[in-house]
């Protein structure tokens, strides 16, 4: 292995050698987008394809001939596989893919282990390919994005190309498994990259036409979801399509509140095999009463697409009730309320997915029993194929709250734009319910409660790249509240600085002391051992945490009107930061963030 290693530095250097000679920055980022795009399209589509190999085999062989009864244990079997794999294998949490990018590029200065090239799509392949009721495209994003770092990262590309390379792995991803080159750009631009440049809009393009083109090369023009439009858009089914669309915003903030509070109840529990446990035996029983809760759900959204929504009712207790609509109704809406538990279980007990399939899936479903609820009712007579696909799109604009990416993936789903006037009505309407209720969608609720989401306003982005622990000073001399005059003169006359903390024995920050509070005494020996230090102090017009971020911190500068603020964790302190070093920061990050790929 050692041997092994030598070698591959050693072609490494002389490539890059040769490389830094021949080939100039801008030309190599075009040629390793394609590279990413053919790399993303083979490791997405084959993990994709592997997995429903998996699911068909154990729902139409195994499940079938055992009575249904495994439907109990396949979940467990596959978080358990995939918790044992993180803690001896892999050696590290493996964690949300999306979310993971979206950290990388926020504080991580786009820096992602290599051992997330592969950790997420092995535990999710394992998690989904056993009835783990969530999907596959979060895992894949965050796979060829941590592949687009690490690449770049071997090839000694500075920062800006190495975040570039993160969008073309992202977009590479979705390109591949939808064979929507034109959505996984979006996609990247409106989730994953901030500011595009024409340039840098370039690679993406790159890697996702490769993407789409590898894939469609190699696994042929199958789509996942099969259908061409056949019926006309009616102007009279506007208005059903606005409803449907606010419809999808209370579903989309339905599913965000059930995910948030699965994910308290299971972090309350302190032992990942009670988690496990419980998890697994009520994603099993979910699984057995409502079997299209089984893995990502792609066949149930084709079922209803096509036309066999009886077909939905096949392995489960309810298969009797074929001819029976309303049962059919019945069922599919509460295999809507159960999907939110099921995907958010999954994550709880352990197991590692993406909820980009869940939302394609309750959205089918949802556009599905809409439509077809006002066509028994006599009401109108809606499509109900195509309102399962804006359906789709209404709530992946709700939940992900990425509008843009979901018009643009269900019209190159279908093949066409016929249905974009009802895919804008229904996005917007649902998105806007979402913010209204919540500002953040579940990708980036975490990093925004922690201060550290990225996001398009170019002032909080630059904000967010910020450090505030690189934007710390430790030079200050403290001195304790019960020392004298005498020893703050002494503590002056060693200092640069014309500020003292005042800190007691336990490290607890009390006050501070000013040159200017001391001015006019300094040098009045009378008073050296009679004036104690916290006789001289005064409070600190605020204060900073180590955990604040860093909007909060430049709010807090700005209400207090101070030029410096003491840092404290925990009420110890820690040091100051300065006013004028921290715009002197964010002017040199606001140059770089508008700066294109050199």
């Amino acid at each position: 292995m050692l041997r092994y290693l030598k070698n591959w530095n050693k072609y490494l250097k002389a490539f890059l050698l040769w490389r830094s000679h021949n080939i100039k920055n801008k030309p190599f980022v075009l040629i390793l987008s394609v590279v990413m795009g053919f790399l993303c399209a083979v490791g997405a589509y084959c993990l994709k394809q592997g997995v429903h190999l998996v699911e068909s085999f154990f729902v139409d062989t195994v499940i079938k001939q055992s009575g249904y009864a495994l439907y109990f244990l396949l979940p467990i079997i596959g978080i358990v596989i995939a918790r044992l794999l993180i803690k001896y294998v892999i050696k590290e949490e493996v964690g949300h893919g999306i979310p993971n990018t979206l950290y990388a590029l926020s504080k991580g200065n786009g820096m992602i282990s290599k051992k997330r090239t592969y950790s997420s799509v092995i535990t999710a392949a394992f998690t989904v390919g056993f009835g783990g009721s969530c999907g596959l495209e979060g895992p894949a994003v965050g796979t060829t994005s941590a592949i687009g770092s690490n690449l770049s990262k071997a090839l000694r590309l500075n920062q800006k190309t190495r975040k570039l390379l993160i969008g073309c792995g992202a977009a590479a991803a979705l390109s591949a498994i939808f064979k929507a080159p034109v959505a996984a750009i979006v996609f990247a631009m409106e989730v994953i990259l901030l500011d595009i440049t024409t340039f840098s809009l370039i690679p993406l393009l790159l890697a996702s036409v490769t993407a789409a083109l590898f894939s469609r090369l190699f696994f042929g023009d199958d789509l996942l979801f099969q259908f061409q439009i056949h019926e006309n858009i009616q102007f009279v089914d506007m208005p059903f399509y606005v409803l449907l669309g606010l419809i999808g915003g209370f579903v989309g903030v339905y599913f965000t509140k059930v995910n948030f509070l699965v994910a308290r109840v299971f972090g309350k529990m302190k032992k990942q095999p009670m988690k496990i446990l419980m998890g697994g035996l009520l994603l099993g029983f979910l699984i057995f009463m409502f079997p299209p809760l089984y893995g990502e759900g792609y066949s149930t959204i084709n079922q209803l697409i096509s036309g066999s929504a009886s077909a939905v009712l096949e392995n489960s207790q309810f298969e009797g009730f074929k001819d029976n609509i309303w049962i059919i109704l019945g069922f599919l809406s509460l295999v809507i309320f159960f999907k939110a538990f099921a995907t958010s279980i999954t994550f709880g007990a352990g197991g590692v997915g993406g909820i980009f399939a869940p939302t394609l899936f309750m959205g089918s479903i949802m556009g599905f029993v809409f439509s077809r609820f006002i066509n028994e009712t006599g009401l109108s007579k809606l499509s109900e194929a195509n309102f399962s696909l804006v359906g789709m799109a209404a709530l992946m604009a709700g939940i992900l709250q990425a509008p843009l990416t979901a018009i643009f993936l269900i019209a190159e789903i279908t093949g066409g734009y016929e249905l974009f006037i009802p895919l804008m009505l229904a996005t917007s309407i649902s998105f806007l319910t979402v913010k209204y209720f919540t500002e953040h969608s579940i990708y980036t609720a975490q990093l925004a409660k922690k201060g550290q989401l990225i996001t398009h306003d170019k002032d909080k982005a630059v904000l967010t790249l910020m450090d505030l622990k690189q934007e710390i000073e430790t030079n200050f001399r403290s001195i304790e509240p019960y020392n004298t005059l005498g020893n703050l003169v002494k503590e002056v006359t060693k200092s640069k600085r014309n500020l003292f903390p005042v800190v007691d024995k336990d490290g607890l920050f009390l006050g501070v002391v000013t040159l200017d509070d001391i001015r006019e005494i300094m040098f009045d020996r009378d008073k050296y051992e009679t004036t104690l230090v916290h006789q001289l102090m005064h409070m600190a017009p605020d204060h900073i945490e180590t955990k604040d971020g860093m909007q909060t911190v430049m709010e807090k500068f700005e209400s207090s009107g101070a030029w410096n603020l003491p840092v404290v964790q925990e009420g110890r302190y820690v040091g100051f930061v300065s006013k004028s070093r921290l715009y002197s920061e964010y002017r040199k990050l606001l140059k770089d963030f508008y700066q294109g790929v050199d």
